[in-house]
Parts: structure tokens; C-alpha cells; sequence
């Protein structure tokens, strides 16, 4: 459908409006004012709506344009050039109040209305918009609408001509002795998207119109002001607007070149409709349309004219093949099943993967994340001081904080003699929670984001910032010691867990992105010696503690979690890895499935054995 048509609902071509306004020019219905945004006008058969045509004029004499001022006293003729605002002519033996305006010089009344239009055009086109309203019978209207026009349309050059003057039949207040005359006017106006939107400009070439008339009893002539004077269409409560028109990406890729929709993933294909919809700034080339807008800066429905179209392009992700089949063959072991894979030297999204219907679990879960969350409580104690991983540990089976009781899994504990790093291979909540005092104030909380990147929005190349980790910085009591074992209002994804991991192996965080060259936030590196020992009690998990035995390799480091959730059957199981010798981290979350050892961690088992 033609967005230039007419709508049939309204009986009447879009062209129509905006004439109402006219101030003293008389508003005959035969001047008719129908759009010429992308038609020509008729005498410019055969050329396209963009064209500016300059047609041929014959003229008997021409003759310099003037501003007159009769007056009785002095008998003086003064000419000046067009940039003049007054030129006086003394017309000796009248008596009559002073008429100011312009007087052609033309042998017809066409030619006087081309003349005073070229007058306009070339005032216009200087910039000298005083001068071009002063000729209108409506200045202070005019100039205000000049200026709207230069602004909304970030101007440059205009070059615009006369293409034809037709006279309009008289009428009971327009006589042969005041002529009225529709001139054509051809416009070409280079205009640009605003500075924000990239350096996009173009020429918009279109046609307008415009009555010029003679004013009674009077040599002078003045132009009819009305909005639709400078583009078809324009109305008192309407602008024009050059916008940037954003490309768009013909398919997502990841980085070998496969569509992310060929691996039939819910996440994936949820990222390939928003990079297709909002792609990011630097693909492909934009475009640039002129559009009429109301006063809030809506789009007036069909007023959009193309100045230049968008040049769209294939968008290539992180996402490698490679983990990606990997992730996804690991993830159809169970249902509800998501895994995130990263790599930790660039924080590059390798893989993104779910077993979970229609849901992008890997991105949008927010749930607790159990013992996964220990590593950011171990690194908190460790780097304030108040521990280190040798130092002896009690985990009771039971910990009362402000009568709210906290038992172990299967009520186990540990002795006083228990160094911190078997606690946390052995992942004995208790030995975590009785440090709360230590982690007031929001500490627990600082540390998540200032060593992790946690608590705070990233934009991992999606154009919507989004927070994949919160931890409530004013808990405190019972609420605080609940979030040292990683349970309580604290709400994580396998991306935030998945690049918790990935800190620990590179020692600094590196921003998960879905784009290559993104802008990534950062944070300040973990302390040598706090990284060293996470290293130290995370390979513990599995050569020692609650991984042990499960097949991984000599150089895999690891936490299990188990989050117990209240009315449902089953924990959720997480577990989380990396793996320096492949520049590797994952983390794997099973919704409602059990222990993060009998479930989450044979899944990363299976993604690293064959990634």
C-alpha cells in the first residue's frame, strides 16, 4: 500500500490542511493547495517526485524587485538590491497613507508573482529569514516557521527556484486590478540526522506551492503565509524532522557464520529477534527520512519521505559453535535445564543454552544460587581480613541468628579444627553464616560488585542494560546470614554465576558480551593473593569435597549448590566451573531437580568432555 495515497476513510488527500491559517490573503476555495510532496506538478510530466525541475521562462523584460514606500512629501525615486528592507518611491500629488511592500516589475501578473516568490526563495536560501518572513503577509508566523524548518531539518545548503505561475480566477474580492497567483516552487534542501545519530545527511528535493497576490489598491504584492509554504502538509501544530532510519540485521550469526536460529535454542532465538529489531549502532550504513511530527514529536502517520535507505548487514555473535553444541547436548539431560558458557580472558559468550520449553533460563532466571554464591562470601572474608583459607573454621550443625535457626543438610558439621578450605569443598553453610556481623553494612554486597561486576546492569550487546545478579546491600540478621551461603533474597542467573567462575580464573572481571568489541564495564582486579586461594579451594571441590569423583579433569576448578526453595519439591541444582587449560568457565542451573552434585555438575561434566 502506498503511504502517499489518499485514505479512503477520510474521503480526501493527505495534502489537504493547513491552509485554514492564512492571515490577509483572501482563502478562495479555488486555490488549491494538493500535495506535492512526491508528485510533481503537472506541468512537470514525466519527472519523478524527488525531481527539482527548473523550467525555462520567457520574459519580455526583467527587471531588479523592489520594496516601495509612497509618501507625499518628497518627490525621490531610491532603488536597492533585494537584501534592502525598504526602498522608497515618492509618487508626487497623492495624498494617501504610506503603503510598504513589494512591487515587481513584471509584464504580467505571473512574472510579479514569480518575481516576489524568487524574492522569498533567495531571502530563504541565505538564511536571511527576517528578510524571507517580510515578505509573507504573516512575518512574525513565517520566521518563527523558517526557523522550526532550518532546526528540524539540521539544514545546510537550500536551493530552491519558481517552476510555474498559474493566475487564479477572480473572485468578488480578488479582481483583474489584484491578481492572485498559485507559483510552484521547487525545493533542495541538504538536511541531516541529528549529531547523535551518526553523521547521516542527504538532499530532500520535493515541490511546493505557494499564492502570492496583489495587494488592493496598491502597487505592492505580498505572498500568502500558511505552514504548507515550506513542505506540503505542514499545519500550525506540525514540524518537519530529519531522523536517522537505524539498518537492520538481515541474521544473527555466531562467530563461524551459522544462524543462531539454526540450533533451535529458546535463548538464541530470543537474542536474534532483539539484534534484528534493535541491531547495534555501527552495523551497516543508516538511512535518513524527512517526516512530519506533531508538537510531542510523533510521526504524523505516511508523511515519511525516504532520503536515503538504511544499508542492512549480517550481525556475527560470540557464540562459538563449537560450546554452543556442546552446551546444548549437555543441557538435554534434564529438563528446566540452562547453561552459560564464557570465555575468561575476554569475557566473550561462548555458548548459551536451555532445556526448558520456550524460556531463556541461562539469562532471565532469578533465582538463589546456593553454594555457587560461597565463592563471593570466601573472597569477602579473605580480602577484608578476616580469614584466609587455612584458618580453622567450625561448622556447627545448628546456627541461631535473632531466632531463626539454620540446620545443615543432613545435619553435618565440622569440628573446630576444620581449615576454611575443606568447609568450602565440603560446602558447610554454617561455616559461612556465622560471619554476618563481618559482612554488615553492605560489605557482602561491595565486594559482589566491586571484585565481580555483580549488582549492578550490563549491556552485553542486547541495547538494554540488565542485572543478572542482585544482592539486597542493606540486609542484615538472619537475612545476611542466609546470604553467605548464597540463599535468601539474593537472585543470580547462570550468566552472573558463569562469570563469577570466570573472574576466579582470569583474577579480573571481564564483562559477559554477545558482540565482539563491546563496551564492557569494569572492576577492580581480585587481590593476588585472594585469587590464588578461591583457586586453591575451588580445585579442592574436586579433588576433595562435594565434586570429587565425578570425571573431571586435572585442571578443572568447581562449586557445587544445592538452593532449597520453599513449596517445591526439589532444590535447585547448580554448579559452576572453569577450566584454564581450554579458557573456559560455565555454570549450570537444573530448576527443581536436587543436589548440584547429582544433577547440575554431571551436565558442565559432559559440556567440558566434549568442548
Amino acid at each position: 500500500m502506498d503511504p502517499w495515497a489518499p485514505d479512503p476513510a477520510e474521503n480526501r488527500s493527505w495534502a489537504d490542511t493547513g491552509y485554514e491559517s492564512r492571515n490577509s490573503a483572501d482563502p478562495d476555495a479555488e486555490f488549491d493547495r494538493t500535495s506535492e510532496w512526491r508528485n510533481p506538478p503537472p506541468s512537470d510530466t514525466g519527472r519523478g517526485w524527488q525531481d527539482a525541475p527548473h523550467p525555462a521562462r520567457s520574459h519580455k523584460r526583467r527587471r531588479s524587485w523592489k520594496f516601495i514606500t509612497l509618501v507625499t512629501t518628497v518627490a525621490v525615486v531610491v532603488l536597492v538590491a533585494v537584501t534592502a528592507t525598504i526602498v522608497s518611491v515618492v509618487a508626487p500629488g497623492k495624498k494617501s497613507h504610506p503603503i510598504v511592500g513589494f512591487v515587481p516589475t513584471g509584464t504580467s501578473p505571473e512574472q510579479d508573482g514569480e518575481q516576489i516568490t524568487t524574492a522569498f526563495l533567495t531571502a530563504w536560501g541565505a538564511g536571511n529569514l527576517g528578510l524571507a518572513a517580510g515578505y509573507t503577509d504573516s512575518p512574525q508566523a513565517a520566521q518563527a516557521a523558517l526557523a522550526a524548518y532550518r532546526e528540524g531539518l539540521h539544514l545546510g545548503t537550500l536551493n530552491s527556484s519558481t517552476a510555474g505561475a498559474t493566475a487564479l480566477a477572480a473572485t468578488p474580492t480578488a479582481t483583474a486590478s489584484t491578481p492572485r497567483i498559485k507559483v510552484t516552487i521547487a525545493v533542495n534542501a541538504q538536511v541531516g540526522a541529528p549529531a547523535s545519530s551518526g553523521t547521516v545527511s542527504g538532499t530532500w528535493s520535493y515541490h511546493s506551492s505557494l499564492l502570492a497576490y496583489q495587494k488592493p489598491d496598491s502597487p505592492a504584492w505580498s505572498i500568502a503565509w500558511a505552514p504548507d509554504v515550506l513542505a506540503p502538509n505542514l499545519t500550525a501544530t506540525t514540524h518537519l524532522a530529519a531522523i536517522a532510519v537505524a539498518p537492520t540485521a538481515t541474521s544473527v550469526l555466531d562467530a563461524t557464520g551459522n544462524s543462531l536460529t539454526t540450533y533451535g535454542d529458546a535463548g538464541l532465538n530470543t537474542i536474534t529477534g532483539v539484534l534484528k529489531a534493535s541491531p547495534p549502532k555501527d552495523l551497516g550504513q543508516s538511512g535518513l527520512d524527512v517526516e512530519i511530527q506533531a508538537a510531542d514529536g510523533t510521526a504524523v502517520k505516511g508523511s515519511q519521505a525516504v532520503i536515503s535507505a538504511p544499508v542492512d548487514a549480517t550481525l556475527a555473535t560470540t557464540i562459538s559453535a563449537k560450546a554452543e553444541q556442546a552446551a546444548r547436548g549437555a543441557v538435554a539431560e534434564h529438563p528446566q535445564s540452562s547453561m552459560v558458557a564464557i570465555q575468561p580472558s575476554t569475557g566473550q559468550i561462548l555458548a548459551i543454552a536451555n532445556n526448558a520449553g520456550f524460556n531463556d533460563f541461562a539469562l532471565t532466571a532469578a533465582v538463589a544460587p546456593g553454594s555457587t554464591g560461597k565463592i563471593i562470601s570466601a573472597a569477602a572474608l579473605i580480602s577484608q581480613g578476616v580469614l584466609s583459607a587455612s584458618t580453622p573454621v567450625e561448622c556447627p550443625a545448628v546456627y541461631t541468628v535473632q531466632g531463626i535457626s539454620y540446620h545443615n543438610d543432613k545435619n553435618e558439621s565440622e569440628p573446630a579444627s576444620t581449615p576454611f578450605s575443606t568447609d568450602f569443598a565440603q560446602s558447610c553453610n554454617n561455616a559461612f553464616s556465622q560471619w554476618w556481623q563481618h559482612e554488615s553494612d553492605g560489605r557482602l554486597a561491595a565486594v559482589a560488585k566491586q571484585y565481580f561486576g555483580l549488582n549492578q546492569a550490563w549491556d552485553i550487546g542486547l541495547g538494554k542494560p540488565g542485572t543478572y545478579y542482585k544482592q539486597p546491600p542493606g540486609a542484615s540478621g538472619s537475612e545476611l546470614a542466609q546470604n553467605m551461603f548464597g540463599q535468601g533474597q539474593l537472585t543470580a542467573s547462570p550468566l552472573a554465576m558463569a562469570s563469577v567462575a570466570a573472574t576466579v580464573a582470569n583474577g579480573t572481571f571481564k564483562q559477559p558480551v554477545l558482540l565482539p568489541g563491546a563496551q564492557q564495564i569494569g572492576a577492580t582486579p581480585l587481590p593476588a593473593n585472594v585469587d590464588s586461594q578461591l583457586k586453591s579451594m575451588m580445585r579442592e571441590v574436586v579433588t576433595q569435597g562435594t565434586a570429587a569423583g565425578l570425571g573431571f579433569g586435572p585442571t578443572v576448578y568447581a562449586k557445587t549448590g544445592t538452593a532449597d526453595v520453599d513449596n517445591q519439591g526439589q532444590p535447585n541444582s547448580w554448579f559452576v566451573a572453569f577450566d584454564p587449560a581450554q579458557d573456559i568457565a560455565v555454570a549450570c542451573l537444573v530448576l527443581n531437580a536436587g543436589y548440584g552434585a547429582q544433577v547440575a555438575a554431571p551436565e558442565v561434566q559432559h559440556f567440558l568432555a566434549n568442548y
